[in-house]
């Protein structure tokens, strides 16, 4: 079974996206803030992150930098879970390095094929 970090300040968010894949066999853990994000990907170091851009404290960019900067979480895909859906927002994200992208409000079946995807191939 995968574990799936959410890292989302929005508790409606929070609770679609775990009942979601909770629902389709995924464990999931929760971070509410950039550096609890952080924090949990360097303990638990889940099989997929769904990170949020806007967190109060560090935002999703930073804290996927600071993951990125430690070689024993490098490699555990991120995937930005965001409502910054202008190209000017997708470029920076797509340039940060994440390696996929959800939209919100989430479209369940692109939200699971995206899961499903990064896990199987570590990239959308």
């Amino acid at each position: 079974m995968s574990t799936i970090l959410i890292v989302e300040d929005n508790e409606k968010n929070m609770k679609l996206a775990r009942d979601v894949l909770q629902s389709k066999g995924y464990a999931t853990l929760e971070a509410v803030t950039g550096e609890e994000g952080v924090r949990m990907v360097t303990e638990k170091k889940p099989d997929l992150v769904l990170m949020d851009i806007q967190l109060p404290g560090i935002n999703g960019i930073e804290a996927l930098r600071q993951v990125r900067a430690d070689p024993a979480c490098a490699r555990i895909p991120i995937v930005a879970f965001t409502a910054s859906v202008t190209s000017a927002d997708r470029s920076e994200i797509s340039e940060a390095g994440f390696d996929g992208f959800i939209g919100k409000p989430i479209n369940l079946k692109e939200f699971l094929a995206t899961v499903q995807r990064v896990l199987e191939t570590g990239r959308e």
